[in-house]
């Protein structure tokens, strides 16, 4: 008996060494690591719908803040046009929020600059773009778009008539867009087109042509874009045929060569999209973070528009069907 509780003395000495040790290790590594953000730094964390006023028009943009590790705020933020850009890093400093942004596509060196503060769960502040123009924005939590039970489908829309354009309408001045016998057709770059309805979730087939060299896009709810675009020999990316613009890369390139017709198979439930192309399941149920570049606008929560793109070269589309969620 005395052994055996020497022994276990023993033990518990080694044990207390041993939980002593691994303290100060835990505690080395938290000094290494550094402060982690505070509580009010952390309230920007999410993802934003923010309205930019250019000139005078409100021209849509988003923003996502996340954790990267325990310290740092990074994201991804999308302007008017371009895809989603990765931020390094986002500061927070006494209420004030800022990151900067290299150029994407626009000509000049010169970083994007965001400065903003938040308060009452509201963003307001100032872009300054890369060409050195300042505009004021605002925004707002973008919602999450959850669907408690599944969709129920209603009838089928059919969406082009035979031989005219009634239910669309184009986003600028001139229309260079025309329908004959039942194909939708831009012979040249100039305005997107859309519908006059707007819809939630839905079910969306549609057929299209491109000449070789082409690009246009899909956009659901006038926010999210399925490129549309002559990629054929590339291997898949967010930005070809067939991805959601930025955010979402397909799993194969299901594409066929300019001058055929193609399809897409779409359905979208709150964020939730699956794309068929040409008969292939490319991207099954996976969430759209937010809007891509060239969106109609940034309220996501509400119904919204199938707008086509007609400013990147000449396109047709035909059989257009879409299946509303009731």
């Amino acid at each position: 008996m005395k052994h055996r509780l020497l022994s276990a003395g023993k033990n518990s000495g080694i044990y207390f060494l041993l939980m002593a040790a691994l303290f100060v290790t835990i505690s080395s590594f938290k000094t290494l690591q550094g402060p982690v953000p505070a509580a009010d730094d952390k309230t920007v964390i999410g993802r934003w719908d923010l309205t930019v006023n250019m000139d005078g028009k409100d021209v849509p943009s988003w923003l996502e803040v996340k954790l990267s590790g325990v310290k740092t705020l990074v994201g991804y933020f999308v302007a008017d046009g371009g895809s989603a850009r990765p931020i390094a890093q986002v500061h927070v400093k006494e209420g004030k929020i800022s990151f900067s942004i290299p150029p994407q596509w626009e000509q000049s060196d010169k970083y994007m600059e965001f400065d903003a503060v938040l308060e009452n769960d509201k963003l307001t502040g100032t872009i300054t773009s890369s060409a050195g123009k300042r505009y004021s924005f605002s925004g707002e939590r973008a919602p999450l778009l959850k669907r408690t039970a599944p969709a129920i489908w209603g009838e089928p829309i059919r969406l082009l008539n035979e031989n005219s354009l009634d239910g669309w309408h184009v986003s600028g001045a001139a229309n260079q867009w025309v329908v004959v016998n039942g194909v939708l057709t831009s012979a040249k770059s100039g305005s997107n087109i859309m519908t006059d309805k707007k819809f939630d979730d839905f079910k969306l087939h549609i057929e299209f042509r491109y000449p070789e060299g082409s690009n246009s896009g899909v956009f659901l709810r006038g926010r999210y874009e399925v490129q549309v675009e002559d990629n054929k020999g590339s291997e898949p990316t967010s930005t070809y045929f067939g991805g959601v613009y930025g955010f979402l890369t397909p799993n194969e390139m299901a594409i066929k060569a300019p001058g055929e017709w193609q399809s897409f198979d779409i359905t979208l439930v709150g964020r939730r999209v699956s794309v068929v192309a040409n008969g292939k399941a490319i991207i099954t149920d996976q969430i759209i973070p937010g809007i891509t570049g060239g969106a109609l606008d940034s309220k996501e929560g509400e119904p919204g528009p199938i707008m086509l793109q007609g400013d990147h070269g000449p396109i047709e589309y035909r059989n257009i069907v879409l299946t509303p969620a009731k």
